[in-house]
């Protein structure tokens, strides 16, 4: 069901969240001065990159 945006080249994708955890990353985003989403994408976008350099680290 995700679609692509053709302004900015980004996928949309559908996500649940527990009440708790959008709480805790409405309040780091508000301290990163992101919005919620914003911040997912960050720390989606950090854990691939460290993904990727442990894996490079492991061969």
């Amino acid at each position: 069901m995700a679609e692509k945006d053709e302004k900015n080249n980004k996928k949309q994708v559908p996500l649940r969240l527990s009440a708790s955890l959008y709480a805790e990353l409405m309040q780091w985003a508000e301290e990163d001065f992101r919005s919620v989403n914003g911040q997912i994408e960050y720390l989606l976008t950090e854990c691939v990159k460290k993904r990727k350099k442990r894996g490079k680290d492991e061969e």
